[in-house]
């Protein structure tokens, strides 16, 4: 039981970090070569800045409840 706990709780950090890292790779790809390289008008800087916060909140929730996870692991 303890040893499923632990890996659910590794596997759920390894996605929080992995979404992280892909949210901000993908916003910086997009706002900075892909949008000026296809001549995009601002608004869809605005759009990709959108979706990298609602990425970066996603993470953020689910850091709390990894964090959650951990809290009820140790009692």
């Amino acid at each position: 039981m303890e040893n499923e706990r632990d890996i659910a709780i590794a596997r759920k950090g390894r996605h929080i970090a992995l979404v992280i890292a892909g949210t901000g790779v993908a916003w910086l790809v997009l706002s900075i070569f892909v949008g000026p390289a296809l001549g995009l008008p601002g608004r869809y800087a605005l759009l990709f800045d959108f979706m990298a916060l609602a990425g970066f909140v996603y993470a953020g929730i689910n850091t709390y409840q990894l964090w959650r996870m951990r809290q009820d692991s140790q009692r």
